[in-house]
């Protein structure tokens, strides 16, 4: 359950595009997965685990990176066809946008800034815009190639900075705002944990963390039984998130604010962490 002293709204709007048939997710998922497959895997690649403040790079991949999301983000032929963004906000049932403003709403211009994983399309570069050249953007990956990737887009972004890095040890902090962006769905339910935890380690009091990403959605959602097809399928980790709240894997929840809204009759949700004010601990305190 969410924090008792958390907010929850619901936002409106079950519309968007319509992709395959809801009876056979396979047409908009799973035939791009199956044209990866003949293309040349990539080696192992060096990967970081970063520690506190000097990131160190452990000597290979995740297991469950390896296995399930090959696919999706280790094959130079996946860039080509994911870093879209017609293609991003297609997989999002024509949400990308909206799911942006959302995530941006709890940004100020010059803050210093993390993002946990890149993000295929223009989140990144956007973010960037955002905070313009008086704050800074420290993008972490796991992946060599994304890190490569990401940095090739941000090149007209100074103040923006790409690096190899485990977001369970990110380093660099601490951060005012961190965003994490459709990451935990893929991630298995302990390395969630480690994640959240390390994350809300990054902000300062009055910092936030802002996660965006999938939700149960509401018992009648049209897309409900084809989204649990496609989980299933190709997102194994990823109903954990209909199942739990996010600040249930935190370690320090009472600690931060949490405050929740779902998009899309409650297929995706913003959940915001804020680290609590000395003077907020005080007034709560009996």
């Amino acid at each position: 359950m969410l924090d008792p002293t958390s907010g929850r709204t619901n936002s409106d709007g079950l519309t968007g595009p319509t992709l395959g048939s809801p009876s056979d997710p396979r047409p908009a998922f799973g035939a791009v997965r199956g044209a990866l497959r003949s293309t040349t895997d990539l080696p192992r690649l060096g990967v970081g685990a970063a520690k506190s403040q000097s990131p160190a790079r452990p000597d290979r991949l995740p297991a469950y990176l390896e296995d399930n999301y090959r696919w999706a983000y280790l094959r130079p032929a996946s860039l080509k066809i994911f870093d879209r963004n017609l293609v991003v906000s297609a997989i999002l049932w024509g949400c990308y946008g909206r799911l942006k403003r959302a995530a941006f709403v709890e940004l100020e211009p010059g803050q210093k800034v993390l993002q946990a994983a890149c993000v295929y399309g223009d989140f990144s570069t956007h973010l960037a815009g955002v905070i313009g050249p008086e704050g800074s953007l420290d993008i972490i990956d796991i992946v060599p190639l994304q890190v490569a990737n990401s940095r090739r887009k941000l090149r007209r972004f100074p103040h923006a900075q790409v690096r190899v890095a485990d977001a369970a040890e990110p380093g660099g902090g601490p951060h005012e705002v961190v965003y994490c962006f459709f990451l935990l769905h893929e991630l298995p339910d302990q390395h969630k944990r480690h994640v959240i935890d390390a994350l809300l380690d990054q902000v300062t009091p009055g910092g936030k963390v802002v996660f965006v990403d999938y939700h149960q959605p509401v018992r009648l959602h049209p897309l409900k039984a084809l989204m649990g097809a496609v989980f299933d399928r190709l997102e194994p980790f990823a109903k954990a998130l209909w199942r739990r709240e996010i600040s249930s894997f935190a370690t320090s929840a009472e600690e931060f604010t949490w405050r929740k809204e779902t998009y899309f009759g409650g297929l995706y949700q913003k959940v915001v962490a804020a680290r609590r004010q000395p003077s907020d601990e005080n007034r709560s305190a009996p």
